[in-house]
């Protein structure tokens, strides 16, 4: 099952593809390492992100999104652009879509620490992240 966690962060979805074989975790190359959403996004811009995204899901052959939970209310709360861009993923025909939290993530990593240190993946700093929160859901 060829996984996609994802962290919303302002106006992008971070991404990062991983697959759970045998016990063993795969990190695919991907083209895309984020989807930008813009600030002033019309009808016309959220239908081009979700396209832009279900194509990448159908080119990697995605099965599972996994989304890192934003709080809705308190110092970081997350914005109304993404909101749009997390429902926009949830409606995404095909695919299915899970909201993990970061009290779920705590205790999956309690349970099953990461196998290897994140700077060994050859992924980007700002990808780590999604990278856990894609990692505990396949851990469940």
């Amino acid at each position: 099952m060829r996984t996609c966690g994802i962290e919303i962060k302002g106006s992008e979805a971070i991404i990062c593809l991983m697959t759970l074989k045998n016990g063993l975790f795969e990190l695919p190359d991907c083209r895309q390492t984020r989807f930008v959403l813009s600030n002033d996004s019309d009808q016309q811009q959220m239908r081009h992100f979700q396209f832009t995204f279900a194509k990448f899901i159908e080119d990697y052959q995605v099965s599972q999104l996994v989304i890192k939970e934003r709080p809705q209310k308190g110092k970081f709360a997350g914005g109304a652009v993404g909101f749009k861009i997390e429902a926009a993923l949830q409606l995404i025909a095909g695919c299915n879509c899970a909201v993990i939290s970061a009290s779920e993530i705590k205790e999956q990593l309690k349970r099953h620490p990461l196998p290897v240190d994140f700077k060994a993946t050859g992924l980007k700093v700002f990808q780590e992240t999604a990278f856990v929160a894609g990692y505990a859901y396949l851990m469940k």
